[in-house]
């Protein structure tokens, strides 16, 4: 059908950017919009040592430029520009950005989560510089060393509980008087003895020029403050998925993730969901991918359908 593009993918991610390399290679002309800030949240991680494919370690920056690059290469139509509307109760969808609007007879969703921040400068400017928001990431770079989780939650746990197999001392920072966290959680980070925690407690700045030399906390009931000294903190006070777009039409769970059947398929036949965005659990740079992977295949299955094959060849 003129003017009707097969598929195009929302999202510059490891996700997006493997959906678009899997699908410029089965000849789908992808187009794939990038959002005003491309490459996810690899852009602010410093060294990458667990996605495969890599002797040494890689600036998380540069992996994603090189994905770019080969999705550029295999021929995926990459724009630089925000998603504002979508319309998936008509057919072929539309996509509006802020510059152009587009039809399609398919769509993947690949347009991730960011994690919350405590909302300092400090924290953003040393972030990938001791600063993290995923312990199985960046861990490894701690061994023998004095971390702080922040948080109360099932995230926190799993981080600080992983964190301790890994560091000499893990400190939770938890801004309530309980933890928030699964029983069974909590009762294995209380455990522990490498795990203490500091309730009724923030932290109000990171501190470091180069890199994280300690934080300084408050606490919330009594207004007292110290500092402490510590070589890595990881903040895992939840994620927020880039869900707000698609309210009303793609299924969600309560938390504002995309709800999907048979590992990418949304409730909307012909949209699909990739990474982060739909994926609470693991989110991780190889996950992503591979769910990527995973959607440009269902895509590629979907348009052989007998109606998208009559509207291809309209």
């Amino acid at each position: 059908m003129e003017g009707v593009e097969k598929v195009v993918i929302i999202g510059s991610g490891p996700a997006g950017l493997t959906a678009g390399i899997y699908c410029a290679r089965a000849g789908l002309e992808p187009v794939l919009y990038m959002g005003s800030k491309f490459g996810g949240q690899l852009m602010v991680t410093s060294e990458v040592e667990n996605f495969p494919g890599y002797k040494d370690p890689v600036l998380g920056p540069d992996l994603m430029e090189q994905m770019r690059a080969q999705a550029e290469r295999v021929g995926a139509r990459l724009i630089q520009d925000d998603v504002t509307e979508v319309d998936f109760r008509s057919y072929p969808f539309v996509v509006k950005t802020t510059s152009e609007e587009r039809r399609a007879l398919s769509v993947i969703v690949a347009s991730g989560a960011n994690p919350r921040r405590l909302g300092f400068p400090s924290e953003m400017r040393l972030m990938g510089k001791g600063v993290s928001n995923c312990a199985v990431c960046d861990g490894f770079f701690f061994r023998g060393k004095k971390l702080a989780v922040v948080g109360g939650g099932d995230t926190a746990m799993e981080e600080a509980t992983y964190l301790s197999k890994l560091a000499s001392r893990v400190t939770v920072i938890h801004r309530r008087e309980s933890l928030r966290a699964s029983h069974s959680l909590q009762k294995e980070a209380l455990s522990d003895p490498k795990i203490d925690f500091l309730f009724d407690t923030v932290v109000t700045e990171v501190l470091g020029e180069r890199k994280v030399e300690g934080i300084r906390v408050k606490n919330v009931k009594t207004g007292e403050e110290k500092t402490l000294s510590l070589d890595g903190l990881f903040v895992a006070i939840g994620y927020d998925p880039n869900t707000q777009l698609f309210k009303g039409q793609l299924d969600l769970d309560n938390n504002g993730y995309l709800l999907v059947k048979n590992e990418t398929e949304t409730n909307v036949k012909g949209v699909f969901a990739a990474g982060d965005v739909r994926d609470f659990r693991y989110r991780q740079a190889v996950t992503a991918a591979a769910d990527g992977c995973k959607a440009a295949l269902d895509v590629e299955r979907f348009l052989k359908e007998p109606r998208q094959l009559s509207l291809l060849q309209a």
